[in-house]
């Protein structure tokens, strides 16, 4: 096997390795959920990783004596405290896979604008992957 070869099995295999790991971290990331409680728990509230409310507890009867737009008000408030916690474990699960100076809260939160994630200049390949991709 010729030194060209091998640097392109190498390639593959680092692929293949990077494959595996992006489908366990979004096997991970579909996981994610976080329940955040009202202050005076009168209302727990979950969420997945995305946002979305899965489930909403009122305990005891407090909530039943909150007038319509203050029980909102809280729900909400809530709803929004599990979405940042959820948020910050899907930040800690995917920072260590993100490049140096690049901030996972801020890709999570949907922040970062394309030139952060590919930059135009785009990777450098080394000459023996851009000769086979030419071909």
């Amino acid at each position: 096997m010729s030194g060209e070869d091998r640097r392109l099995e190498q390639l593959f295999e680092d692929y293949q390795r990077q494959r595996s790991r992006m489908a366990d971290l979004a096997r991970d990331m579909q996981e994610i959920s976080a329940t955040a409680t009202s202050p005076r728990r009168e209302v727990s509230v979950t969420v997945k990783h995305t946002g979305g409310v899965t489930d909403i507890k009122f305990t005891g009867s407090t909530y039943r004596r909150m007038a319509p737009n203050e029980l909102s008000s809280l729900i909400m408030a809530t709803i929004n405290d599990a979405k940042e916690q959820a948020a910050d474990a899907a930040a800690e699960l995917i920072a260590p896979m993100l490049p140096a100076g690049m901030n996972a809260r801020d890709m999570v939160a949907g922040k970062l604008g394309v030139e952060a994630l590919a930059p135009a200049a785009g990777p450098r390949l080394p000459q023996a992957v851009r000769e086979q991709l030419q071909r």
